[in-house]
Protein backbone atom coordinates (compact mmCIF):
# COMPACT_ATOMS: atom_id res chain seq x y z
CA UNK A 1 0.00 0.00 0.00
CA UNK A 2 1.18 3.71 -0.80
CA UNK A 3 2.13 5.69 2.06
CA UNK A 4 -0.65 7.77 3.30
CA UNK A 5 -0.24 11.68 3.47
CA UNK A 6 -1.41 13.95 5.31
CA UNK A 7 -3.91 14.83 2.76
CA UNK A 8 -4.66 11.44 2.05
CA UNK A 9 -5.84 11.16 6.31
CA UNK A 10 -7.98 14.06 5.85
CA UNK A 11 -9.97 12.92 2.90
CA UNK A 12 -10.45 9.61 4.58
CA UNK A 13 -11.36 10.91 7.69
CA UNK A 14 -14.08 13.33 5.81
CA UNK A 15 -15.49 10.46 4.33
CA UNK A 16 -19.16 9.67 3.82
CA UNK A 17 -21.33 6.95 3.46
CA UNK A 18 -20.38 4.20 0.93
CA UNK A 19 -16.51 5.69 1.14
CA UNK A 20 -16.61 4.93 4.90
CA UNK A 21 -18.07 1.04 3.83
CA UNK A 22 -15.24 0.86 1.47
CA UNK A 23 -12.64 1.99 4.20
CA UNK A 24 -13.67 -0.64 6.45
CA UNK A 25 -13.58 -3.37 4.19
CA UNK A 26 -9.95 -2.02 2.87
CA UNK A 27 -9.11 -2.28 6.46
CA UNK A 28 -10.46 -5.46 7.19
CA UNK A 29 -8.82 -7.14 4.20
CA UNK A 30 -5.42 -6.08 5.11
CA UNK A 31 -5.56 -8.26 8.50
CA UNK A 32 -3.07 -10.03 9.31
CA UNK A 33 -4.41 -12.36 11.66
CA UNK A 34 -7.76 -13.26 12.39
CA UNK A 35 -7.06 -12.50 16.49
CA UNK A 36 -8.38 -10.28 19.05
CA UNK A 37 -6.15 -9.55 22.22
CA UNK A 38 -6.60 -8.26 25.15
CA UNK A 39 -4.94 -8.11 28.84
CA UNK A 40 -5.84 -9.37 31.94
CA UNK A 41 -4.84 -6.83 34.53
CA UNK A 42 -4.92 -5.11 38.01
CA UNK A 43 -5.14 -1.20 38.10
CA UNK A 44 -3.40 0.34 40.67
CA UNK A 45 -4.04 4.10 41.27
CA UNK A 46 -1.04 4.95 43.61
CA UNK A 47 -2.52 8.70 44.22
CA UNK A 48 -5.00 10.99 42.11
CA UNK A 49 -3.02 13.96 43.09
CA UNK A 50 -2.16 15.64 39.56
CA UNK A 51 -0.80 18.91 38.63
CA UNK A 52 -2.86 19.00 35.49
CA UNK A 53 -6.13 20.29 35.69
CA UNK A 54 -7.74 18.88 31.94
CA UNK A 55 -11.42 20.32 31.32
CA UNK A 56 -12.71 16.35 31.01
CA UNK A 57 -10.93 14.64 33.49
CA UNK A 58 -12.94 12.96 37.04
CA UNK A 59 -9.56 11.00 38.26
CA UNK A 60 -7.94 14.23 39.58
CA UNK A 61 -8.62 14.86 43.43
CA UNK A 62 -7.65 17.96 45.49
CA UNK A 63 -5.44 17.31 48.36
CA UNK A 64 -8.31 18.58 50.88
CA UNK A 65 -11.24 16.20 49.43
CA UNK A 66 -11.95 13.77 51.79
CA UNK A 67 -12.20 11.29 49.26
CA UNK A 68 -9.00 12.03 47.75
CA UNK A 69 -5.89 9.28 47.16
CA UNK A 70 -2.97 10.94 48.65
CA UNK A 71 -0.75 7.87 48.36
CA UNK A 72 -1.41 4.16 48.39
CA UNK A 73 0.39 2.17 50.71
CA UNK A 74 2.85 -0.81 49.97
CA UNK A 75 0.61 -3.15 52.25
CA UNK A 76 -2.48 -2.00 50.02
CA UNK A 77 -0.86 -2.20 46.72
CA UNK A 78 0.41 -5.80 47.43
CA UNK A 79 -2.81 -6.91 48.71
CA UNK A 80 -4.32 -6.08 45.37
CA UNK A 81 -1.44 -7.93 43.18
CA UNK A 82 -2.18 -11.01 45.40
CA UNK A 83 -5.51 -11.03 44.70
CA UNK A 84 -4.88 -9.96 41.11
CA UNK A 85 -2.16 -13.08 40.80
CA UNK A 86 -4.87 -15.83 42.22
CA UNK A 87 -7.26 -14.28 39.15
CA UNK A 88 -4.02 -14.77 36.78
CA UNK A 89 -3.85 -11.37 35.55
CA UNK A 90 -0.32 -10.68 34.50
CA UNK A 91 -0.76 -7.36 34.15
CA UNK A 92 0.00 -4.45 37.12
CA UNK A 93 -1.00 -1.25 35.61
CA UNK A 94 0.21 1.35 37.87
CA UNK A 95 -0.81 5.61 36.96
CA UNK A 96 -0.94 8.47 39.09
CA UNK A 97 -1.69 12.00 39.05
CA UNK A 98 1.46 13.77 37.01
CA UNK A 99 4.40 15.09 39.04
CA UNK A 100 2.26 14.14 42.17
CA UNK A 101 4.97 14.64 44.16
CA UNK A 102 5.28 18.45 43.94
CA UNK A 103 1.93 18.46 46.08
CA UNK A 104 3.11 18.91 49.96
CA UNK A 105 1.07 16.29 50.91
CA UNK A 106 1.97 13.54 49.14
CA UNK A 107 5.71 14.52 49.41
CA UNK A 108 5.20 13.89 53.40
CA UNK A 109 3.28 10.96 52.72
CA UNK A 110 6.46 9.43 50.58
CA UNK A 111 8.40 10.54 53.22
CA UNK A 112 7.11 8.68 55.53
CA UNK A 113 7.54 5.54 53.77
CA UNK A 114 10.99 6.25 53.05
CA UNK A 115 11.12 7.53 49.47
CA UNK A 116 12.15 10.77 48.36
CA UNK A 117 9.78 10.86 45.21
CA UNK A 118 7.06 8.96 43.34
CA UNK A 119 9.17 7.36 41.22
CA UNK A 120 11.49 5.98 43.56
CA UNK A 121 8.06 4.64 45.61
CA UNK A 122 7.26 3.21 41.61
CA UNK A 123 10.34 1.42 41.15
CA UNK A 124 9.99 -0.20 44.87
CA UNK A 125 6.29 -1.57 43.48
CA UNK A 126 7.58 -2.99 40.76
CA UNK A 127 10.40 -4.23 41.76
CA UNK A 128 8.58 -5.93 44.58
CA UNK A 129 5.41 -6.93 41.83
CA UNK A 130 8.46 -8.67 40.37
CA UNK A 131 9.66 -10.71 43.07
CA UNK A 132 6.51 -11.63 44.92
CA UNK A 133 3.78 -12.07 42.34
CA UNK A 134 3.51 -13.45 38.36
CA UNK A 135 2.78 -10.11 37.07
CA UNK A 136 4.29 -7.76 34.62
CA UNK A 137 4.28 -4.08 35.33
CA UNK A 138 3.16 -1.49 32.84
CA UNK A 139 3.72 1.75 34.03
CA UNK A 140 1.59 5.18 33.20
CA UNK A 141 3.63 8.38 35.25
CA UNK A 142 3.53 11.24 32.64
CA UNK A 143 5.95 13.18 31.66
CA UNK A 144 9.65 11.55 32.18
CA UNK A 145 13.25 13.01 31.37
CA UNK A 146 15.13 9.98 29.23
CA UNK A 147 17.08 9.42 32.82
CA UNK A 148 13.67 8.45 34.61
CA UNK A 149 12.35 6.45 31.42
CA UNK A 150 15.86 4.43 31.70
CA UNK A 151 15.34 4.03 35.56
CA UNK A 152 11.98 2.17 35.15
CA UNK A 153 12.52 0.66 32.27
CA UNK A 154 14.64 -1.81 34.38
CA UNK A 155 11.44 -2.86 36.28
CA UNK A 156 8.79 -2.75 33.35
CA UNK A 157 7.72 -4.85 30.47
CA UNK A 158 6.21 -1.96 28.87
CA UNK A 159 4.90 1.55 29.65
CA UNK A 160 2.57 4.07 28.10
CA UNK A 161 1.39 7.76 27.81
CA UNK A 162 -1.38 8.89 25.67
CA UNK A 163 -0.12 11.96 23.34
CA UNK A 164 -3.83 12.85 23.08
CA UNK A 165 -3.53 15.47 20.43
CA UNK A 166 -0.55 17.41 18.64
CA UNK A 167 -2.51 20.78 18.81
CA UNK A 168 -1.12 23.38 20.06
CA UNK A 169 -4.19 25.12 19.71
CA UNK A 170 -5.81 22.75 22.22
CA UNK A 171 -3.52 24.42 25.06
CA UNK A 172 -5.49 27.42 25.13
CA UNK A 173 -9.29 26.04 25.41
CA UNK A 174 -10.82 24.61 28.73
CA UNK A 175 -9.79 21.14 27.77
CA UNK A 176 -5.94 21.87 28.22
CA UNK A 177 -5.58 25.34 29.44
CA UNK A 178 -4.70 24.75 33.04
CA UNK A 179 -3.19 21.15 32.36
CA UNK A 180 1.16 22.22 31.43
CA UNK A 181 1.52 18.68 30.86
CA UNK A 182 0.25 18.27 28.20
CA UNK A 183 2.16 20.29 26.51
CA UNK A 184 2.53 18.69 23.05
CA UNK A 185 6.00 18.95 22.79
CA UNK A 186 6.74 17.47 26.10
CA UNK A 187 4.70 14.84 25.69
CA UNK A 188 6.43 14.00 22.47
CA UNK A 189 9.53 13.89 23.70
CA UNK A 190 9.07 11.41 26.21
CA UNK A 191 7.53 9.30 24.01
CA UNK A 192 10.61 9.72 21.42
CA UNK A 193 12.94 9.29 24.33
CA UNK A 194 11.55 5.65 25.08
CA UNK A 195 11.88 5.09 21.30
CA UNK A 196 15.89 5.62 21.77
CA UNK A 197 15.67 3.47 24.98
CA UNK A 198 14.18 0.78 23.10
CA UNK A 199 10.89 0.55 25.69
CA UNK A 200 7.61 -1.24 24.34
CA UNK A 201 5.50 1.56 24.72
CA UNK A 202 1.49 2.48 24.40
CA UNK A 203 0.37 6.05 23.23
CA UNK A 204 -2.73 6.48 21.62
CA UNK A 205 -5.46 9.72 20.73
CA UNK A 206 -7.95 11.67 22.70
CA UNK A 207 -10.91 12.27 20.12
CA UNK A 208 -13.12 14.88 20.70
CA UNK A 209 -12.05 17.26 22.91
CA UNK A 210 -11.75 20.06 20.48
CA UNK A 211 -9.19 19.19 17.94
CA UNK A 212 -9.84 19.23 14.17
CA UNK A 213 -9.69 16.82 11.64
CA UNK A 214 -6.62 18.30 10.44
CA UNK A 215 -5.05 18.13 13.94
CA UNK A 216 -6.13 14.49 14.02
CA UNK A 217 -4.55 13.80 11.39
CA UNK A 218 -1.23 15.43 12.29
CA UNK A 219 -1.31 13.64 15.64
CA UNK A 220 -1.42 10.54 13.88
CA UNK A 221 1.57 11.26 11.78
CA UNK A 222 2.98 12.11 14.44
CA UNK A 223 2.92 8.67 16.03
CA UNK A 224 4.13 7.13 12.76
CA UNK A 225 7.08 9.53 12.29
CA UNK A 226 8.09 8.07 16.09
CA UNK A 227 7.57 4.78 15.10
CA UNK A 228 9.27 4.99 11.79
CA UNK A 229 12.40 6.11 13.67
CA UNK A 230 12.77 4.02 16.82
CA UNK A 231 10.33 0.79 16.17
CA UNK A 232 8.84 0.70 19.93
CA UNK A 233 5.05 1.57 19.47
CA UNK A 234 2.96 -1.73 20.19
CA UNK A 235 -0.31 -0.08 20.49
CA UNK A 236 -2.47 2.79 19.67
CA UNK A 237 -5.38 3.67 21.61
CA UNK A 238 -8.21 5.04 20.18
CA UNK A 239 -10.38 6.76 22.49
CA UNK A 240 -13.37 9.25 22.66
CA UNK A 241 -14.16 11.49 24.86
CA UNK A 242 -16.77 11.34 27.01
CA UNK A 243 -18.87 13.84 29.23
CA UNK A 244 -19.47 13.67 32.35
CA UNK A 245 -21.09 15.30 35.18
CA UNK A 246 -19.41 17.79 36.78
CA UNK A 247 -16.28 18.40 34.56
CA UNK A 248 -15.75 21.94 32.92
CA UNK A 249 -16.82 19.95 29.16
CA UNK A 250 -19.60 18.37 30.53
CA UNK A 251 -22.00 19.77 28.01
CA UNK A 252 -19.39 19.32 25.07
CA UNK A 253 -20.77 16.69 22.55
CA UNK A 254 -18.23 13.61 22.27
CA UNK A 255 -17.29 12.20 18.95
CA UNK A 256 -20.45 10.32 16.82
CA UNK A 257 -20.08 6.81 16.34
CA UNK A 258 -18.91 7.51 12.70
CA UNK A 259 -16.35 9.84 13.54
CA UNK A 260 -14.80 7.11 15.78
CA UNK A 261 -14.94 4.46 13.25
CA UNK A 262 -13.32 6.66 10.48
CA UNK A 263 -10.63 7.19 13.25
CA UNK A 264 -10.00 3.71 14.35
CA UNK A 265 -9.92 3.10 10.22
CA UNK A 266 -7.73 5.44 9.29
CA UNK A 267 -5.51 5.25 12.24
CA UNK A 268 -4.98 0.97 11.70
CA UNK A 269 -4.54 1.58 7.61
CA UNK A 270 -1.25 3.67 9.02
CA UNK A 271 -0.71 1.44 11.43
CA UNK A 272 -0.66 -2.25 9.76
CA UNK A 273 2.53 -3.07 12.39
CA UNK A 274 1.04 -2.23 15.38
CA UNK A 275 -2.06 -2.89 17.44
CA UNK A 276 -5.06 -0.17 17.55
CA UNK A 277 -7.30 -0.46 20.76
CA UNK A 278 -10.62 0.99 21.22
CA UNK A 279 -11.31 0.72 25.53
CA UNK A 280 -14.52 -1.37 25.38
CA UNK A 281 -15.70 -0.21 28.70
CA UNK A 282 -16.37 2.89 27.12
CA UNK A 283 -18.03 1.47 23.85
CA UNK A 284 -19.85 -1.56 24.99
CA UNK A 285 -22.90 -0.61 22.77
CA UNK A 286 -20.59 -0.38 19.79
CA UNK A 287 -17.87 -2.73 20.32
CA UNK A 288 -18.32 -5.10 17.53
CA UNK A 289 -18.31 -2.11 15.37
CA UNK A 290 -14.97 -0.98 15.77
CA UNK A 291 -13.51 -4.90 15.47
CA UNK A 292 -15.18 -4.41 11.78
CA UNK A 293 -13.58 -0.93 11.43
CA UNK A 294 -9.93 -2.55 12.15
CA UNK A 295 -8.92 -2.87 15.82
CA UNK A 296 -7.75 -5.94 16.93
CA UNK A 297 -7.04 -4.97 20.81
CA UNK A 298 -9.08 -4.69 23.76
CA UNK A 299 -7.01 -3.52 25.92
CA UNK A 300 -6.81 -4.11 29.42
CA UNK A 301 -9.52 -5.44 31.60
CA UNK A 302 -9.47 -6.04 35.11
CA UNK A 303 -11.63 -8.88 36.86
CA UNK A 304 -10.52 -7.35 40.27
CA UNK A 305 -10.41 -3.41 39.94
CA UNK A 306 -12.40 -0.67 38.50
CA UNK A 307 -11.38 1.70 35.60
CA UNK A 308 -10.27 4.64 38.12
CA UNK A 309 -10.54 7.06 35.26
CA UNK A 310 -13.92 6.52 34.06
CA UNK A 311 -15.27 4.23 36.93
CA UNK A 312 -19.13 4.99 35.65
CA UNK A 313 -18.21 2.12 33.24
CA UNK A 314 -17.19 -1.04 33.85
CA UNK A 315 -15.42 -3.45 32.41
CA UNK A 316 -17.09 -6.09 31.11
CA UNK A 317 -16.73 -9.83 31.73
CA UNK A 318 -14.63 -11.92 29.51
CA UNK A 319 -16.83 -14.25 28.90
CA UNK A 320 -19.39 -11.47 27.09
CA UNK A 321 -15.99 -10.21 25.66
CA UNK A 322 -14.92 -13.73 24.34
CA UNK A 323 -18.38 -14.21 22.72
CA UNK A 324 -18.84 -11.04 20.84
CA UNK A 325 -15.43 -11.00 19.60
CA UNK A 326 -16.00 -14.65 18.32
CA UNK A 327 -19.70 -13.95 16.84
CA UNK A 328 -17.44 -11.55 14.17
CA UNK A 329 -15.28 -14.68 13.29
CA UNK A 330 -12.33 -13.76 15.43
CA UNK A 331 -10.69 -15.59 18.41
CA UNK A 332 -10.01 -14.00 21.82
CA UNK A 333 -6.04 -14.39 22.89
CA UNK A 334 -4.59 -12.94 26.43
CA UNK A 335 -1.37 -11.09 25.85
CA UNK A 336 0.85 -9.74 27.90
CA UNK A 337 1.32 -6.40 28.83
CA UNK A 338 4.42 -6.58 26.83
CA UNK A 339 3.49 -7.77 22.97
CA UNK A 340 4.93 -10.98 21.56
CA UNK A 341 7.81 -9.12 19.40
CA UNK A 342 8.92 -6.80 21.86
CA UNK A 343 10.11 -9.79 24.13
CA UNK A 344 13.61 -9.62 23.23
CA UNK A 345 16.96 -8.35 24.27
CA UNK A 346 16.58 -5.28 22.32
CA UNK A 347 13.26 -4.20 23.76
CA UNK A 348 13.22 -5.61 27.86
CA UNK A 349 15.63 -5.76 30.60
CA UNK A 350 17.33 -8.87 31.32
CA UNK A 351 15.39 -9.20 34.79
CA UNK A 352 11.98 -8.51 32.81
CA UNK A 353 13.06 -11.13 29.81
CA UNK A 354 14.42 -13.60 32.54
CA UNK A 355 10.97 -13.35 34.13
CA UNK A 356 8.78 -13.90 31.29
CA UNK A 357 10.85 -16.86 30.45
CA UNK A 358 11.56 -18.53 33.62
CA UNK A 359 6.97 -18.04 34.60
CA UNK A 360 6.50 -19.30 31.41
CA UNK A 361 4.56 -16.26 31.03
CA UNK A 362 5.23 -15.88 26.79
CA UNK A 363 2.47 -16.29 24.89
Amino acid sequence: MPKLLKKDIISLLNAECNDVLSLMVDVNSKRIHETITYSKNVFLPLTDICRNECGYCTFKRKPEDPEAMILMKPSEVMKDLILADGYACREALFAFGEHADETVQVARALEDLGFGSMLEYLYFLCDETLKKTNLLPHSNPGILKKSELKYLREVNASMGLMLETTSQRVMETVAHKKSPGKEPKLRIETIENAGKLKIPFTTGLLIGIGETIEERAESLLEIRRLHDKYGHIQEIIVQNFKPKPGIPMQDFKEPSLLEMVKMVAVTKLLFPDVSVQVPPNLNWDTAQIFLMAGADDWGGVSPVSKDYVNPEAPWPELDELKNITEELGFQLEERLPVYPEFISEEFLSPRILEKIEKDSLKK
